[in-house]
């Protein structure tokens, strides 16, 4: 196929794909559209078999180790440890809004960056729901909260977000080094989120509440937590001795899941359904889809917008670049096209496109997948999100994640080295 109609069927699909996993209609997967679209640009030539499986090989661990955290959150789920967490929340507010947003703030980032984005929108968020109906405040707040920091959060390790899983591969980095560097633009993004947040929200923030009920102290789900615990530590250990994290991943799902089946807590086609098939097959496909896009022009394009090297206008060019391209096209395809781009200038640039990719979706409701979940899951609870008032938040939040998480990545790398 030459390569002006291959580019633009590349493109189209590609738009094709995007619009599926945004709309999804009838309800279907998003693979449903994704899986023949890959096979399309296969089988007319728009790839090279030989590009879709190197592609596929890239992906195939990040996806196996996808698969092993989603499933090692619904099990803590089933231990009880969002429901700990929404009782924690209950009674450390005390039935005063502000102190709810400061606990929904810490669980949320706390369970984004050890669990992953996926169980703060879809575990997390009906907690906070229940909580703040159950306090007789305003969810707004507190919901929005789920979802921006099921990005912004995601900063702070490998294991966060699929974006850094791939950006973890593309820099060299070590577990423990990828965290170390990416630990005050974590806290920074977060503290700016929140100083956004009791802002746009004072209103709703300033409601009151109904007398607060007397809550049960939470009972803490002991061997969720200890579990969760030895897999962060064996993600640092297996990265220390050059093993893929995803097996320590496996191993904690494995523990947990051999509990659940034995106290007949779970079923074996519950894990296969928290395993989220239908969404792994929609990532892989969706890679090789991007990969044709960028086979057929797109990376000679934006090489041209990607400054060399780490110097902090470089650092925050890419990451504005990479914001603006997640609102474009998706969090997930803007980091499969910049990482072969900006891995040639060393970690720091990976790095500043990560926090564009991570940051920046919080402007629109298509930036990342996670955000679209979080969509349904809210209108689920018989609640509408309005776009334009979504879009003013993004507007605050974004360019202020941005403006301070991109000097803490330099000094980061100033100090701890990597870039």
């Amino acid at each position: 196929m030459n390569t002006p109609l291959a580019e633009t069927l590349s493109v189209a699909l590609l738009v094709l794909v995007l619009a599926g996993a945004v709309v999804r209609p009838f309800g279907w997967p998003e693979a449903v559209i994704a899986v023949p679209a890959a096979a399309l640009v296969i089988g007319v030539g728009a790839i090279s078999p030989a590009h879709a499986r190197a592609e596929a090989e890239q992906l195939g661990p990040v996806i196996g180790f996808l698969a092993a955290v989603l499933v090692l959150a619904q099990l803590c789920d089933d231990e009880g440890l969002f429901h700990a967490c929404g009782a924690w929340m209950a009674r450390g507010a005390a039935g005063r809004p502000r102190r709810l947003l400061v606990q929904v703030f810490i669980i949320a980032s706390v369970i984004t960056a050890a669990l992953s984005l996926d169980a703060t929108v879809v575990l997390l968020t009906p907690v906070v729901f229940a909580t703040a109906a159950r306090l007789g405040v305003r969810p707004k707040p507190h919901v929005y909260a789920c979802t921006h920091l099921s990005n912004t959060a995601s900063l702070l390790l490998p294991v966060s977000n699929l974006t850094n899983l791939l950006a973890l591969a593309a820099s060299g980095l070590s577990f423990t080094r990828f965290a170390g560097l990416m630990a005050l633009p974590w806290l920074v993004a977060i503290a700016a989120e929140y100083v956004v947040f009791r802002f746009f929200f004072a209103t709703d923030l300033d409601a009151g509440a109904q007398p607060a009920p007397t809550v049960e102290p939470p009972a803490v789900p002991v061997f969720a937590v200890v579990t969760v615990a030895c897999t962060l530590a064996g993600f640092v250990l297996a990265s220390a001795v050059g093993i893929d994290p995803a097996w320590a991943a496996f191993a904690g799902a494995l523990v947990m899941a051999v509990r659940a089946l034995a106290r007949r807590r779970t079923t074996w086609g519950a894990l296969v359904r928290s395993a989220s098939l239908p969404f792994l097959a929609f990532v892989l496909a969706l890679g090789i889809v991007v990969r044709a896009v960028v086979d057929n022009g797109l990376n000679t394009a934006l090489g041209r917008l990607i400054p060399a090297g780490t110097a902090l206008p470089a650092l925050f060019a890419v990451a504005v670049l990479a914001a603006v391209l997640a609102n474009v096209i998706n969090n997930l395809p803007a980091v499969l096209v910049l990482l072969p781009l900006t891995a040639p200038s060393g970690a720091g640039a990976v790095l500043a496109v990560l926090i564009g990719v991570n940051i920046g979706p919080n402007l629109t409701y298509a930036g990342s997948l996670a955000t679209l979940l979080w969509r349904r899951i809210v209108q689920a609870h018989d609640t509408e999100v309005d776009l334009r008032e979504f879009t003013r938040l993004g507007l605050l939040a974004v360019p202020a994640g941005l403006v301070l998480a991109v000097p803490a990545l330099w000094v980061s790398l100033a100090v701890i080295g990597g870039g």
